[in-house]
């Protein structure tokens, strides 16, 4: 456990193969046209400060960074998609190339691969489904200790992946749940992963007077000021004061291990607004909380180790950390250390999440893990800050009647009704006004 003590130290692309060809005779009105993801996801208003982290640690140059953030977008809306064509066939999907320019969306049934390739990405037939690897990892994970810290469904190798800090741990822990070895792959690490202990994401706070975590996002809930930060970092009832060692407030509810998720409420000295830490103490805007495909880009903004960013290498990982089991979170290649616990991770402008855990350092690299912050959102009851939200309808111009409601938690899969149509949700978001289903392709798709 990394305890942190107050005196220790480009161009949209189109969502390729989605849109039916039109077919002869008379065309009716298609109506206003729709954004394209990257558009939806404003990712050509990427702040200068956030491209210029991603050129520095992923070694791109400006253009790649711009067309990688536009390529992420388009390919995070194109694998929804599939996943809900493919149905229990789905078994992953990942962005590769300097510019995430190449998707490819794995399928247990080879008759999918046509479609796949329809939709602009590879084909990969695989044997075993993301649902299959995900329930494996499910049953490991109630005899895991910390002698295997980590585990995943890696859809690159249709493998479950065990990592394990001592050797034959990971062979015991098989044979104790009487999971297949076929199914796994083993990959021994010297690291341990442990909680990153120590109204702006990235900015410090303090806790109780003594240990430092930082900010994740400030958020709101009713006329309630406060932001989302990790569980591990306090417990209900915790007081916090801010970067400057002023009174800030106390945490609410929070949850660790199982998850590693809070939420502080803020005195009214304190204000939430849409923005994180980036590079140099520029504000970098938040615009939603789309949670990003694997392979994506993600960076990270912390009070010991500021801004850095690296790639999204998987979802609903588990890891075991001395204290418990947590499980849900994302793997990244981001550094943090001490300190940064709490912190803000953001795609583009889209809030992925709030550190959890990790190893190594930032001079050396590693590995860390944030906690999704849209479940965070949901649980609580919270509603995210951001910029440059639509109004909605004007005067004169109501809402049109149905399920949708903005300030909603939406998972992949849930059904809502808007102006007389239904929708399935494509990707996991928190609604906002000018989200609203017919608006937005990306993460909605009509029924």
């Amino acid at each position: 456990m990394l305890k942190r003590h107050a005196r220790a130290a480009c161009t949209a692309l189109a969502a390729a193969g989605l849109l039916l060809a039109g077919t002869g005779g008379a065309t009716a009105d298609p109506g206003p046209a729709t954004p394209s993801a990257s558009a939806a996801l404003r990712t050509a208003d990427a702040p200068p400060e956030l491209l210029a982290a991603m050129q520095r640690d992923l070694g791109l140059t400006p253009t790649q960074a711009r067309a990688r953030l536009a390529h992420e977008a388009e390919a995070g809306a194109t694998a929804a998609r599939l996943q809900v064509r493919l149905g229990a066939a789905f078994a992953g999907a990942w962005v590769e190339g300097a510019d995430a320019g190449s998707l490819t969306v794995a399928t247990t049934r080879a008759a999918d691969a046509t479609a796949i390739r329809a939709a602009g990405a590879r084909a990969a037939v695989v044997t075993r489904s993301l649902a299959d690897l995900d329930a494996a990892r499910a049953a490991l994970d109630r005899a895991a200790t910390a002698a295997t810290p980590v585990r995943y469904a890696d859809p690159r190798s249709n493998t479950l992946v065990v990592e394990e800090a001592e050797a034959g741990a990971a062979a015991g822990l098989l044979a104790a749940t009487g999971t297949d070895p076929g199914l796994v792959t083993v990959v021994r690490t010297q690291q341990s992963p442990r909680p990153l202990y120590d109204l702006r994401g990235g900015d410090a706070y303090y806790m109780n007077g003594s240990g430092r975590c930082s900010v994740g996002f400030p958020v709101t809930r009713g006329t309630t000021q406060g932001f989302a930060t990790a569980g591990h970092c306090g417990r209900a009832g915790t007081t916090t004061s801010g970067f400057n060692q002023v009174a800030q407030g106390s945490f609410q509810a929070s949850v660790f291990p199982g998850n590693d998720m809070a939420w502080v409420a803020t005195n009214a000295q304190w204000a939430a607004t849409p923005f994180v830490k980036g590079s140099g103490g520029t504000n970098v805007q938040v615009t939603g909380s789309v949670l990003q495909p694997v392979g994506a880009s993600v960076c990270r903004s912390g009070s010991t180790t500021g801004w850095h960013c690296g790639t999204i290498q998987q979802h609903n990982t588990s890891v075991t950390y001395p204290e418990g089991t947590i499980s849900g979170v994302t793997r990244t290649t981001v550094c943090a250390e001490p300190g940064d616990s709490g912190g803000s991770y953001i795609s583009g402008s889209q809030a992925q999440g709030v550190t959890s855990g990790g190893s190594g350092n930032c001079s050396s690299g590693g590995t860390t893990f944030f906690q999704p912050l849209n479940p965070i959102l949901s649980a609580y009851g919270l509603t995210l800050k951001v910029s440059g939200s639509d109004p909605g309808p004007g005067p004169g111009e109501p809402e049109p009647g149905g399920t949708w409601k903005a300030g909603t938690v939406y998972a992949t899969g849930a059904t809502v009704t808007y102006g007389g149509a239904s929708y399935r949700c494509l990707q996991g978001h928190q609604a906002q006004p000018g989200w609203q289903p017919p608006n937005v392709p990306a993460l909605w798709h009509r029924l």
